[in-house]
């Protein structure tokens, strides 16, 4: 990362290592000056996207080298040249050349008067007043607009400022006469909307992304697009692409795509995938209940259960009426009345003179309720309630499901959009030559020109490293083919004791017969793989009902501790059912926050099957939980990993998850966890916190108190990790790696910003003048470019599932054009097209040079703790992003009930009620695998 002086000269360069670490003080200070500056603007400009103006800089001595002090003069870390290693290929990547004009672009703002909450409305209207003057009052220019206040054109329009009146017919309201509203639009000149920051970034000029430029783009090329098709966010969906398939419960899947403009080092580039999701059914409304609540409602009444469930599914969805014949109104569903169709009576004038439903809608419409022992919708707003019978009403099309998935629509979701990757080649191509951006009107206007051939990029193949195994086992070392192997004549190479176990048996299907044999085959499978493990548990196996989890865990560790007579119960073996609902959530936290208690569980399914490949991942899991390690990278005993093996190195994974879609309170889960084993950099200890709704940045890394008896005291998960690294290791870090999961491209300045001062603080806490260099790189998965094979039918550049091979690494041409990022697909294919991750090194003051990160990153894929396989993400990213899914169950039931009685204060003022705490022989091992 660069910073930029007041004269704009470049003060950091690739420095030597001692003198990077004897800046880190001086920089901290500058750091925080940073961030309170950037927090103020912040405040100031809440909700203007990325645009922040011209700070002053603050006053330092000359020497002293600015953190900047804005994203104006804050600049990623360059990139330090191309790889090499590896084997050359060409692949191509889902990404199509974009050509865009010299000149700059008209910025107008728009008032539409009464205003307007609905993009669609506001796009009705600006399409009319298109219509109506593009001819005239618009100059013969076709304008773009993003339904909301912003207005573009190629050119200057022939006016600054003119107000016009557009008349719309209310179809939302669908009424009998149709009634038309007048809106008065005013459309104003604002600027010239400039792309000579744009032009300078693809010249590969050290400039910020001009986010506004690439704004503009990307709505001219959706204008048309978002007429055509269904848009959800920056993807595009309609039945006509493909016909819809039903996933069960009323919904169906819809394809469609994925746009974006992005500049890459090969110019501007359209980035297109392809995307499958759920939509509601248009089905009549009777026949949507009947599949959500899959039976037959057509002679029965609703249950109270049913009755909730189906409110639940309709609340929000939009229906129209079929009882009028040609008039087709449509409404939103706010509820279900809690009485039958039969029972329902209304006012039907001031006199308050009451008519039931049934005699309504006979007398007004001729239209008989068959369906009477049925609730009815209500529609409209609390305080003009709306009834209307189920069987009058069908779902309006084209509506995204936006609630969770049960696991059959999810798999059928899945099967409709799983494509091998000559298949996804080919839809990608289908869907550019639909879109046809040469005969796009918007595009043609602005004089944008999209290439239809996918990018050919030139990647490397990264060799697999050399894995360690035990020099008791056949194979003691092992070169690992196309990304996977097992564990055949092999021991782990550091294996764990277990003498004190135990095992519950929570499903009723399973005899104890069936569960002692299971017992003994995975003890069995344990003892092969080189853990020393006592065949006998320390108690008979316990059986217990699903919903008294609490009380028989309980008994289990009583029972065992007063066996053993002072010494502790180590593992706990839980047989649960196949759907077992909250069971595995609630033994978890039970058992890691209460009893401090190590505990691996086995579905009912694997039991009756139990093969020898299931023994052996659950073999694996159960050693590094208990503290051992199942392989290490041959390189790092022989300290041969440059950049870790020469000085004590600390590797870092942190990830935030937050609350599913629709969930408006929940906190969101951060966890961090850190390598424990230096210089084999495989074990790893985590930590897990709640902090705010939806807060990206992790709140607890570092954090200070008052305490009554000690007076101020430092703490925080960073601050707590580099102490048990010490502890483990008898040496402090010299080295801090870390590889932070979950962030967008829009929040890397902030979690940067944030995160590395906690990283700065919390060692300087353990030490003033402890300040380690830090490397801060990002992963990111939920980006759209696929990488394909340049000939599908060459058997030896794909692996077998069509993919491109494991360890393909590219960055060039399709990389930003001065950052330091690539794209990595580490792994092997199952099905599907591989998703490769894209790793962003945004802070980097340990000097890596392309193909030392990279051959790091793709080496430390192969050291996954749970499978044999080289797997799609740096394993710190993804063991933090275990812990933080494990930490949800963590939650009590009562969570939102209880959430004011013991909370803290986060930063922003909201309350937060903290997890209950991990037990102390919990968090040095990896429990959350």
């Amino acid at each position: 990362m660069l910073m930029k002086d007041t004269k704009e000269n470049h003060v950091i360069t690739r420095e030597p290592l001692q003198n990077s670490m004897n800046q880190k003080l001086k920089n901290e200070e500058c750091m925080e000056d940073t961030k309170k500056i950037i927090a103020r603007r912040k405040g100031r400009r809440r909700g203007k996207g990325h645009k922040v103006e011209k700070l002053p800089v603050a006053k330092h001595d000359e020497d002293v080298v600015s953190l900047a002090a804005s994203r104006k003069n804050l600049m990623f870390h360059r990139r330090p040249g191309y790889g090499q290693l590896g084997t050359k290929c060409l692949v191509k990547a889902n990404h199509f050349l974009a050509n865009i004009p010299d000149s700059d672009i008209c910025h107008y703002s728009v008032m539409i008067n009464p205003e307007v909450t609905s993009h669609k409305l506001n796009k009705a209207i600006m399409t009319q007043l298109v219509k109506l003057h593009k001819e005239s009052d618009l100059g013969m220019r076709l304008p773009v607009y993003d339904g909301g206040r912003n207005l573009y054109t190629a050119g200057l329009l022939p006016f600054t400022t003119k107000n016009f009146i557009i008349k719309l017919s209310d179809e939302e309201e669908g009424t009998c006469n149709r009634r038309e509203r007048e809106f008065q639009v005013s459309i104003s000149f604002v600027a010239l909307a400039s792309m000579h920051q744009l032009r300078e970034l693809l010249a590969g000029k050290p400039v910020d992304t001009p986010h506004k430029a690439l704004t503009i783009i990307d709505i001219v090329l959706r204008q048309l697009a978002a007429q055509r098709y269904v848009s959800v966010g920056r993807f595009l969906y309609s039945p006509d692409i493909k016909k819809p398939q039903q996933l069960g419960g009323g919904l169906e899947s819809w394809r469609g795509f994925y746009q974006s403009i992005r500049p890459i080092q090969m110019g501007l580039s359209l980035n297109i995938d392809m995307s499958s999701t759920a939509f509601i059914e248009p089905l009549p409304v009777i026949d949507f209940v009947a599949q959500i609540l899959d039976k037959d409602v057509h002679s029965r009444p609703l249950s109270d259960a049913d009755r909730v469930k189906v409110k639940k599914a309709l609340r929000g969805v939009k229906v129209e009426v079929t009882h009028r014949r040609n008039v087709r109104r449509k409404y939103r569903i706010s509820g279900l009345t809690s009485q039958p169709t039969r029972e329902l009576i209304f006012p039907v004038d001031e006199q308050k003179n009451m008519k039931s439903v049934v005699e309504y809608f006979q007398e007004m419409y001729g239209y008989t309720i068959q369906y009477s022992h049925l609730p009815c919708l209500q529609v409209g707003n609390q305080k003009k309630v709306n009834y209307l019978p189920m069987e009058a009403c069908k779902i309006v099309s084209g509506q995204r499901y936006t609630k969770g998935l049960n696991e059959k629509q999810i798999t059928s979701l899945l099967k409709v959009s799983c494509q091998r990757p000559h298949e996804h080649e080919m839809d990608i191509l289908q869907t550019v030559h639909q879109n046809d951006y040469e005969k796009d009107p918007y595009a043609k206007e602005f004089g944008i020109s999209i290439d239809n051939k996918l990018a050919s990029v030139e990647a490397r193949v990264l060799p697999a490293p050399w894995l360690k195994y035990h020099d008791t086992g056949k194979e003691k070392e092992y070169l690992p083919q196309v990304g996977q192997w097992n564990m055949l004549n092999k021991k782990v190479i550091n294996g764990s004791i277990i003498r004190h176990w135990a095992c519950i048996n929570f499903s009723r299907t399973v005899q104890e017969s069936t569960v002692c044999s299971f017992c003994q085959q995975l003890v069995q499978m344990c003892q092969i793989s080189g853990m020393e493990f006592n065949r006998d548990p320390v108690i008979p196996i316990h059986s217990a009902r699903p919903d008294q989890v609490k009380k028989a865990l309980k008994y289990v560790y009583h029972a065992a501790a007063s066996k053993l007579e002072g010494k502790e119960l180590q593992l706990l073996i839980a047989i649960l059912p196949d759907n077992n609902g909250s069971l595995y959530g609630d033994l978890k936290r039970i058992c890691e926050t209460e009893l401090g208690l190590i505990s691996q569980c086995c579905l009912t399914k694997y039991v009756f099957k139990s093969n020898r490949q299931y023994l052996a991942n659950v073999s694996l899991k159960i050693n590094v939980k208990m503290g051992g390690r199942n392989t290490v990278l041959l390189d790092a005993l022989s300290w041969r990993i440059p950049l870790v093996s020469d000085i004590p190195t600390i590797i870092f994974g942190a990830d935030v998850t937050h609350p599913e879609t629709g969930d408006d309170s929940c906190p969101s889960i951060a966890a961090v966890v850190a390598s424990q084993d230096w210089p084999e950099v495989t074990k790893y200890a985590g930590l897990v916190c709640a902090q705010p709704h939806r807060e990206e940045l992790i709140q607890d890394l570092f954090k200070t108190w008052k305490d009554p008896q000690r007076g101020m005291v430092s703490g925080g998960m960073i601050r707590e990790l580099l102490l048990s690294f010490q502890k483990a290791t008898g040496q402090k870090p010299l080295r801090i790696i870390i590889f932070r999961d979950g962030v967008s491209d829009g929040q890397f300045y902030q979690v940067l910003l944030h995160e590395l001062d906690a990283i700065r603080k919390a060692c300087a806490s353990l030490e003033p003048s402890y300040q380690p260099p830090v490397t801060f790189i990002v992963v990111q998965k939920r980006h759209h470019t696929r990488l394909l094979a340049n000939n599908h039918n060459d058997r030896s550049s794909t692996d077998k599932s069509g993919n491109i091979l494991p360890g393909t690494v590219v960055d060039s041409k399709i990389c930003h054009p001065t950052d330091f990022d690539f794209y990595l697909c580490s792994h092997a294919g199952i099905q599907g097209t591989s998703r490769p991750a894209h790793y962003h090194v945004l802070w980097d003051e340990n000097n890596f040079s392309a193909d030392e990160i990279q051959s790091l990153t793709n080496n430390l894929c192969y050291t996954y703790a749970r499978c044999t396989r080289s797997v799609s993400v740096v394993p710190p990213a993804y063991y933090a992003h275990l812990a933080a899914y494990r930490a949800r169950f963590y939650m009590e039931p009562d969570v939102h009930e209880n959430a004011k009685t013991r909370c803290t204060r986060a930063a922003n003022g909201s309350c937060v009620r903290p997890l209950p705490a991990l037990k102390e022989n919990v968090k040095n091992v990896m429990f959350y695998c």
